[in-house]
């Protein structure tokens, strides 16, 4: 193999203030010197769909068109999942329904596309979801089931109950709190066997949450989420702290791929190697 395997892992709605706080099990991985935690600052406008096509393609919302939620339609840009199913590699993704509006078909047909296995589309394998309650032990058991089934190169994991939580009662509340805490609970239940298996893990969010239940504008508690790395293929210590638009990029060359998305490689260790 000549290039990493990577978990990109989205969990929606997440501030970096409530992450820097609540998610125990990942701050001490980062205690231990297995994973470390950076602040990262979302794009504008700080919303879902436009910024899913930020961090899978690199682009803005003013450069893509996808302006706000309301924009349905195919990505017209390269993305992650395509430059790496045309190199050949496996893509999978268990994630909401936008993220295959945006990559595979638009619009998002539930008996077509709720179970996705078709080698020829960007995604390859998925598990979509629909309703944002669908449940967060359900999203990782999916993704664990796609890992094991298909040992994807890139496998993109996108929960959605912390930002519902966030939707129904706000920044400043239990209910949004504890939902950051329950997914953290569940994830130390899969990502070892995840990182056993040699993966390298991206944990980021698209945008945060404010006290009126929504985001969108410019509001510290909106734009700052968190972006946790874990392995052995990152700089844990870089220079200077990345742009959500580089994401991509970055994964891009953790991945062998040739594009020519923004790319942070301070955020990549030059001396590690694939096994």
């Amino acid at each position: 193999m000549t290039h990493a395997k990577v978990i990109y892992l989205l969990i929606d709605g997440l501030a970096y203030q409530v992450a820097q706080h609540s998610m125990g099990y990942l701050l001490a991985l980062c205690e231990s010197g297995e994973a470390s935690l950076h602040p990262l600052q979302s794009e504008l406008p700080s919303l879902s769909r436009p910024l899913y096509e930020t961090l899978l393609t690199g682009q803005t919302p003013v450069q893509s068109g996808i302006r706000h939620n309301g924009v349905t339609r195919l990505s017209h840009g390269p993305s992650l999942f395509g430059l790496a199913q045309q190199a050949g590699l496996v893509t999978a993704a268990a994630a909401y329904h936008w993220i295959s509006e945006l990559y595979n078909r638009s619009p998002y047909d539930a008996r077509r596309d709720r179970f996705t296995q078709d080698p020829s589309l960007p995604i390859q394998y998925g598990r979509f979801y629909h309703q944002d309650h669908y449940p967060d032990d359900h999203l990782l058991i999916d993704a664990d089931d796609l890992l094991r089934r298909h040992q994807p190169d890139l496998l993109f994991i996108h929960p959605m109950n912390v930002d519902d939580a966030g939707h129904q009662f706000g920044l400043s509340s239990p209910q949004y709190r504890n939902a950051a805490r329950r997914f953290d609970i569940l994830l130390s239940e899969f990502l070892p066997d995840w990182r056993a298996a040699g993966y390298q893990i991206l944990i980021t969010s698209d945008h945060g949450m404010n006290d009126d239940r929504t985001h969108g504008g410019s509001l510290a508690c909106e734009r700052e989420v968190p972006l946790f790395l874990l392995g052995e293929a990152f700089n844990h210590s870089p220079s200077a702290p990345p742009r959500q638009r580089e994401l991509a990029g970055t994964l891009a060359d953790l991945l062998g791929l040739e594009h020519g998305l923004p790319a942070c490689p301070a955020l990549l260790n030059p001396h590690w190697r694939p096994a």
